[in-house]
């Protein structure tokens, strides 16, 4: 006799990306098709990455990523790339004060290769080698945004 199969535990700990979308884009070739030709070297990069979340329901959340980044090359803006994109998080056996973490880590870590694709195949189809963004340490960003600033 085989015993039957035990009930999905409702309470277990677990994090769902239930949808993912581009929610805004921007990209700005200012000096095409010079910038394209005349580019010698390969341009100084500032790139920014921001976090933010919104509550749709107890336990769903909307995080989004916002990636804006600045090609310059002798003093002068080469390419603009802007990327908010978000996905829907739903949480499952997650305690309160654990749902700002879980979202701002796990959530991230769940949404940004894909973040890192639109990044890529954006700065490509502007003729532009694809900018590969390095991984991040989410778990870093976080405690560092949260650590009590020094005064000084």
């Amino acid at each position: 006799m085989t015993e039957p199969l035990a009930p999905a535990a409702a309470d277990k700990p677990a994090i769902f990306l239930r949808a993912q979308y581009i929610k805004d884009l921007s990209f700005e070739n200012p000096r095409a098709p010079a910038s394209i030709f005349n580019l010698k070297d390969a341009p100084t990069m500032d790139v920014s990455i921001n976090l933010a979340a919104q509550r749709l329901d107890e336990k769903v959340f909307e995080l989004s990523i916002h990636i804006a980044t600045r090609a310059m090359a002798d003093k002068v803006t080469v390419f603009l790339c802007d990327v908010v994109y978000a996905g829907v998080i739903e949480m499952q056996g997650i305690a309160d004060e654990q749902m700002e973490p879980t979202i701002f880590i796990q959530g991230a870590q769940l949404l940004y290769p894909f973040a890192r694709r639109v990044i890529a195949d954006l700065t490509r189809d502007g003729g532009f080698p694809p900018l590969q963004l390095d991984p991040m340490d989410f778990t870093a960003l976080y405690h560092q945004q949260r650590a009590p600033q020094a005064v000084g």
